[in-house]
């Protein structure tokens, strides 16, 4: 009877090892260009297409420059400024990456995968990004352990 009980938890034991080394190994999500709005002109959907196909293709120069010319094509859509905006972090350029990042959230505010994409969460809330910190900056050295001197 002992030894039944001993040998179930040792099996639920290892089913929750594997559970839990499967939910914690889950790699983000791939990055993937947005599909643009109805609204938009039929130009802007096209050079979306393109640039998507571009960026499947690890071929991020060339998505760049579609992703590019739809966002002059649409500048008030996010989708294609956060496309424009994965293409230049995929080559580097975090500056304007981080620019066009804000962009998209600022023009689409309610679509959640704009906003809680890998992408998008290192630059944090653009609502914040003129905000100074709380606390004002004393003329005194903190003492050890960090705390100010009373």
């Amino acid at each position: 009877m002992m030894r039944k009980t001993v040998a179930r938890l040792a099996v639920l034991g290892l089913v929750l090892l594997l559970v839990g080394i499967t939910a914690c190994s889950q790699k983000r999500k791939p990055l993937v260009p947005l599909v643009l709005d109805n609204e938009v002109k039929a130009q802007a959907t096209a050079l979306t297409e393109q640039g998507t196909q571009a960026y499947q293709a690890k071929q991020y120069e060339e998505a760049k420059r579609y992703f590019e010319q739809a966002v002059a094509a649409a500048p008030q859509s996010g989708p294609a400024h956060y496309n424009y905006a994965l293409a230049l972090n995929a080559l580097g350029d975090s500056a304007v990456a981080r620019q066009h990042f804000l962009a998209a959230a600022d023009l689409s505010p309610g679509d959640k995968t704009i906003w809680d994409s890998p992408a998008l969460s290192p630059y944090g809330n653009p609502e914040n990004k003129d905000r100074t910190k709380d606390r004002p900056y004393g003329t005194h050295r903190p003492n050890f352990g960090g705390m100010p001197r009373y």
